[in-house]
């Protein structure tokens, strides 16, 4: 029985029926598709390298502690990972919106918290997997390591031996009530001992007091913008869509440009939704307010499949025209931003979250959720996935795209994870509200290709480089390419 944290157990506070919040993608892979008894023992070999899988949340009696997780005595492997087929003609607006309807709805608190969906049908000889696990187990990064955890690294790798598993005995409430008064009544001596610790480190304790006050400071320097169409009430249907890129387009763009790989990442998004603003009719001379999280995680903690995340508040700047102008503001807005230590301070916030009693923790986060966020109008998340091939069954995953989900009154957020040279934009929107999120992807793509232009030809002269998305679509020459 582990005791989740306090920010795990936010996730699980602010979700409601149109609100589920959980993470996860699509992932292509090479056809044929395998055989469903074939997947099932790989992912059933994987198990004891995630314990968490096999465990369901309980919640502890009138709420004096945060939720525990217990193994789950009915855990059956065939609930989980499921098969299904795309409708004819089984291409990639079949697959997307298949990703829309799943990810609307929530996962059931009742067993562990995560569903696989083999998807067949799709076209090309291709095949997907749809992933989805609650934001209470993963943030972006412990996602990443589940990946390479569940998928494998060879095509034909060794099989791995299956453990005999037996579920330990489930609390009742009795004892759940009793272990939480009992670490209650301990929390001081164990903040005590912290305290203590930190006096033995005088300079680190003077550091972070710092880097806090100025994170504080930049916090509450941030203002409401003004009003947009890409805020307010969310319905409880999602819509899904992608783009693309390369990651070694990225890197020449920063190599001739300047600036950080988020950086060029987000000048290409800023071109999205400063075209998706002007298809809507709404004014660009303005900024867009963003989300972007950061990850706290120190390198002893990768393997945690936990959220060590915090927050930085970036501003968009659609009202820059010219693309290179646009990219260096960023560019000069995150390395102040970064200077401000918000993170820092959001890091300190979550963790002063701990010592809050559960249950005005949990009503607190509902409320707080149920605001209206207008200071906020997207969220952008940027997580680094491998740089090698990964495999399922002996069947290799070519792209792999990112789901998250929205939160608050924020309409739109997008996602983007790299894997194997490839860089992948997974955008969430509101069903009702965001039908046009592939105005906002194809302007990505479009934003991107400006920056590689200015950034002039490849330095590896004579080497064949590949095919821009608009090329292969007038080509027909690629399986995987955007058909709207």
């Amino acid at each position: 029985m582990n005791r989740m944290s306090a920010q795990d157990a936010s996730f699980l506070h602010v979700e409601s029926d149109a609100s589920p919040m959980h993470v996860g993608g699509v992932s292509i892979f090479e056809g044929p598709p395998p055989r469903f008894a074939d997947v099932l023992a790989r992912v059933e070999g994987k198990l004891s390298l995630v314990p968490r899988y096999r465990q369901v949340v309980r919640f502890v009696p009138f709420g004096v502690a945060r939720p525990v997780w217990v193994d789950d005595p009915h855990f059956n492997l065939g609930y989980h990972v499921r098969r299904t087929a795309l409708p004819h003609p089984g291409g990639d607006d079949e697959l997307r919106a298949l990703v829309g309807r799943v990810m609307s709805q929530n996962l059931d608190r009742a067993k562990p918290l995560w569903e696989m969906w083999v998807v067949e049908g799709l076209g090309d000889g291709r095949w997907a997997m749809l992933s989805k696990v609650h934001h209470c187990m993963v943030d972006g990064v412990a996602g990443t390591d589940l990946m390479t955890v569940l998928l494998d690294k060879e095509r034909d790798p060794e099989p791995s031996p299956g453990d005999r598993w037996e579920p330990e005995p489930a609390p009742g409430n009795a004892r759940l009530l009793a272990e939480a008064i009992l670490e209650q009544t301990a929390n001081p001596v164990a903040a005590a001992e912290r305290f203590v610790g930190a006096l033995r480190a005088p300079r680190e304790l003077v550091s972070l007091l710092e880097d806090t006050s100025r994170g504080l400071i930049a916090f509450a320097g941030v203002a409401r913008p003004r009003r947009s169409s890409l805020n307010g009430p969310l319905g409880p249907h999602r819509r899904w869509d992608w783009a693309r890129g390369r990651l070694s387009d990225v890197q020449r763009v920063r190599g001739a440009l300047g600036g950080t790989v988020n950086d060029v990442v987000l000048a290409a998004i800023t071109a999205g939704f400063r075209e998706l603003l002007q298809s809507r009719g709404e004014p660009v001379d303005r900024v867009l307010r963003t989300l972007v999280p950061v990850s706290v995680r120190r390198p002893g903690e990768r393997g945690a499949y936990n959220n060590r995340v915090s927050a930085m508040f970036a501003e968009l700047p659609v009202g820059i025209e010219d693309p290179e102008e646009r990219l260096l503001s960023i560019r000069s807005q995150m390395a102040d931003l970064k200077e401000s230590k918000q993170a820092v301070a959001g890091e300190v916030l979550t963790s002063l979250s701990g010592f809050a009693p559960p249950l005005l923790l949990a009503l607190g986060t509902r409320l707080a959720s149920r605001v209206p966020q207008r200071s906020l109008n997207t969220g952008t998340t940027n997580v680094p996935g491998p740089q090698f091939p990964l495999y399922l069954a002996g069947k290799r995953m070519l792209e792999s795209f990112p789901y998250i989900p929205l939160f608050a009154s924020v309409r739109i957020a997008v996602a983007i994870f790299s894997y194997d040279g490839a860089l992948s934009f997974g955008v969430s929107g509101d069903y009702d509200t965001a039908s046009d999120i592939h105005v906002l992807c194809a302007g990505i793509e479009r934003g991107l290709g400006q920056l590689v232009e200015l950034a002039g030809p490849s330095p590896m002269r004579g080497s064949p480089r590949r095919p821009t998305t608009n090329q292969i679509a007038s080509t027909g020459s690629s399986p995987t390419v955007n058909k709207r």
